[in-house]
């Protein structure tokens, strides 16, 4: 069992950058595709960017390009989501996902999630 945990969530202004961060409890994720989705009220979750186990393949949302960049670091067992340029529509709650077989964009594809981490984006 993977247990994720999100950090960095917050409030920020428009044109703000924040930085999420992604680890995991019991289980080392060096092995696992990683993604991050987002949810806001009343809306489906959404994609925003994966990664893969290397960091060689990562895909972003068309939304975010440009604006968020996902890296890992394996060796402290953390994912990020560099995210700057911040707008309100922006404003979400943030999920880290994980899954050992392949990176993708879809949430059915990912096995493991987070709780989530507010980000709030104002004007």
């Amino acid at each position: 069992q993977v247990q994720l945990v999100e950090s960095g969530g917050g409030l920020v202004q428009a044109g703000g950058s924040l930085r999420l961060s992604c680890g995991a409890s019991g289980r080392t994720l060096s092995s696992y595709a990683m993604g991050w989705f987002r949810r806001t009220p009343g809306k489906e979750r959404e994609f925003v960017a994966a990664i893969s186990w290397s960091g060689l393949t990562v895909y972003y949302a068309d939304s975010v390009k440009g604006r968020f960049t996902i890296s890992r670091d394996n060796a402290k067992n953390t994912v990020y989501l560099q995210m700057n340029s911040l707008k309100l529509e922006d404003t979400a709650v943030y999920y880290c996902a994980a899954d050992p077989t392949r990176v993708g964009r879809r949430a059915l594809e990912y096995a493991y999630w987070g709780q989530g981490t507010q980000v709030t984006v104002s004007s």
